[in-house]
């Protein structure tokens, strides 16, 4: 399971851009106004082979004319609460302001690992001044500068030997299928249908993993565990706030499961927390299937269906090869359909294909359509063959795996998934040289 990270701090001292150095990203807006980060505001992080999520709170400051100090102590706590390190940011130039200081006498009582980031110490002069941030009491510090980067390889080694060590994984055969979404868009109504009233059938297993507890589910010649994570604690102010704390939920989830049912409203059509639940679980390779629900709160005709399907496809892609269902989780409306296809995902994202057929088809496939020259040079791809992962991953031997480009590589998989079915599954391909 991955770990999560999360920057904490008051607006404007540079969440965002280190955000985006850490997870090499340009997801996060960033602007000199403070409170602009709305949408993107978690992604993955990778350094010496360890992977984590890493979440820019800062996003969840409501833009209002003076940020006041409980908005950002509710945002501390539901960090302090989810994430298993904390990155607590200040800015050298301006040096300890009374928010940063409310801020660490937060994060002091609760316990938590905490690393202190001086960000903003661009030059040597200002390396001095970063030592007043000690008067914290939250320990040694880390001076970076976020805008050109110098400091982040020494923070990244600091975050990859802080973070927990993983548990040990109950192995257990059965596939692990999380209920993911917005708010209201009825994860605990279709969890209570698929389950029933018959509680009798129901074993319930305590989670491997802090947090996630799994039901057994196992009837009509199904069996998986369900990550229940539907009201799975009581939060104390967490309405005022809900986003942030669904979007931490949601990597949690999302990190525990195999294969991921991903809840669409039909009342609100997708929107942008949808894609960003949607690109989360694409990343974190987990099997797909999108649920549209609410499906009998919406007048429609013989087409309306084709249409919110071909919209839904067109605002994911590339990734698109994954199947939609609509349903009603209230009426119980296909819900059967959905068991089905929880197997077929799971049985696609563990396909095995043995490397003699595989060569058989996609060396034809390139013969058919080589990739194109670059600079003159001809690229010949010799040998595929399936990597042993847990999810489908394919190698490439080839003489300058450096010049094959994306588009080549789509038209490879998309090769891929019309040979051999990989429905709901994130594929990826790696270019490897001979």
């Amino acid at each position: 399971m991955g770990s999560i990270v999360a920057i904490v701090g008051r607006p404007n001292v540079g969440k965002s851009t280190l955000f985006n150095r850490l997870t090499g990203s340009r997801d996060a807006i960033v602007d000199e106004t403070s409170g602009v980060t709305r949408d993107r505001n978690y992604g993955t992080a990778e350094w010496n082979g360890v992977n984590f999520s890493v979440i820019d709170t800062g996003g969840y400051v409501k833009n209002s004319e003076d940020i006041f100090e409980e908005e950002i102590n509710k945002q501390v706590m539901l960090a302090i609460e989810e994430a298993d390190l904390i990155i607590f940011m200040v800015d050298v130039t301006y040096g300890i302001h009374e928010l940063d200081s409310a801020v660490a006498s937060l994060l002091r009582r609760t316990g938590k690992k905490v690393l202190v980031v001086v960000n903003k110490v661009d030059n040597y002069e200002r390396l001095p001044d970063a030592s007043e941030f000690y008067r914290l009491g939250l320990g040694d510090y880390y001076p970076v500068s976020s805008v050109n980067g110098s400091g982040t390889g020494d923070l990244l080694d600091a975050i990859v030997s802080n973070l927990p060590e993983k548990p040990h994984e109950e192995t257990t055969e059965l596939p692990r299928v999380a209920i993911v979404g917005r708010p209201n868009s009825g994860k605990s109504s279709l969890v209570n249908s698929l389950l029933g009233e018959e509680r009798n059938i129901v074993t319930p297993l305590a989670g491997t993993t802090r947090d996630s507890i799994y039901t057994r589910y196992n009837k009509f010649n199904h069996d998986f565990l369900l990550v229940d994570t539907a009201g799975l604690r009581k939060k104390g102010k967490v309405n005022e706030d809900i986003e942030f704390y669904s979007v931490m939920r949601a990597v949690r989830t999302i990190e525990n499961s195999d294969v991921c049912l991903l809840l669409i409203d039909a009342t609100r059509g997708i929107e942008a927390q949808d894609l960003n639940i949607f690109s989360l679980i694409h990343r974190n390779n987990k099997g797909l299937i999108v649920l549209v629900n609410k499906w009998d709160l919406i007048e429609k005709d013989s087409n309306t269906a084709v249409k919110v399907e071909k919209e839904i496809r067109t605002r994911t892609a590339p990734f698109t090869d994954y199947p939609i269902l609509f349903i009603s989780a209230t009426n119980k409306q296909r819900i059967n359909k959905i068991l089905d296809l929880i197997e077929t995902v799971n049985l696609n994202r563990t396909r095995k294909i043995q490397t003699a057929k595989l060569n058989e088809v996609m060396l034809e496939v390139i013969r058919d359509n080589p990739p194109p020259a670059v600079k003159g040079k001809l690229i010949r791809i010799k040998y595929v063959t399936q990597l042993p992962s847990h999810t489908p991953c394919f190698a490439f031997f080839c003489n300058l795996p450096q010049y094959i480009k994306d588009p080549y590589k789509r038209y490879l998989e998309n090769r891929l998934r019309e040979q051999f079915e990989f429905t709901g599954v994130p594929v990826r391909l790696f270019f490897r040289k001979k």
